[in-house]
């Protein structure tokens, strides 16, 4: 099932050609002993979309997000990126390509720089502090670069993970619960600046209301399928 009409949101119609999709999956799934946690998912990602997945707990969400970055293997499908099968991309190089920022932020000992630096680091590449602080200014913290990562607060550190995040250049991001974590103030912070982001992704929330103020188009999961 392509989700190429959606639940909820969709997209506009037109004569022009559909754009390649940047991510696409195909007949993905996942199932552990008897518990079928993913079934046959299969969704096309156009470029600039930010896709909102919607779903009860339990139905499967976490698990598809999982699938979508290669941190747990498909029992069932693949997922390819652009048009290359992600099974034949080294897990470092998919780790940039595919980002992801969880629910909580788990922040590394340090400085909020030293977390920015950190996957660029991976690769051999020192990130400037023009490049640092361009990135932290993107997330709204333009002046947090020296500040020590234990003394933030949940919605500035969720800001440095994504800025940590950003600092790899994904092809797609993948935001699992962003905000669930978050109080109300910082919530409508996070949504802000997600807004402001412009990148192509997948958001995974069980909040519709936020589902329809971020995403271009809606789907909903309920025990591991799509509607």
């Amino acid at each position: 099932m392509h989700l190429r009409a959606p639940c909820s949101k969709k997209r506009e119609a037109s004569g022009d050609a559909l754009p390649e999709p940047v991510l696409r999956t195909d007949h993905l799934g996942r199932t552990v002993g008897d518990a079928v946690l993913v079934a046959d998912v299969a969704i096309d990602l156009a470029p600039g979309e930010l896709l909102g997945l919607v779903g009860p707990s339990g139905s499967g969400k976490s698990s598809l997000l999982r699938l979508l970055s290669r941190l747990d293997e498909p029992t069932t499908g693949t997922v390819y990126v652009g048009a290359v099968d992600y099974r034949t991309i080294a897990p470092r190089t998919l780790r940039r390509t595919i980002g992801m920022v969880f629910q909580r932020a788990v922040m590394f000992p340090g400085t909020v720089a030293d977390n920015v630096r950190f996957g660029p680091r991976q690769q051999g590449e020192m990130l400037s502090d023009d490049a640092v602080h361009a990135l932290l200014a993107r997330v709204g913290l333009p002046d947090f670069a020296a500040r020590d990562t234990a003394n933030l607060s949940g919605g500035e550190a969720q800001r440095v993970s994504l800025a940590r995040t950003l600092a790899n250049q994904p092809t797609v991001l993948l935001l699992d619960e962003p905000t669930s974590a978050l109080d109300e103030d910082s919530k409508a912070g996070i949504e802000s600046l997600i807004r402001s982001l412009d990148v192509t992704g997948v958001l995974v929330t069980h909040d519709m209301a936020q589902a329809h103020r971020l995403a271009t188009r809606i789907v909903t999961m309920n025990k591991g399928r799509l509607c």
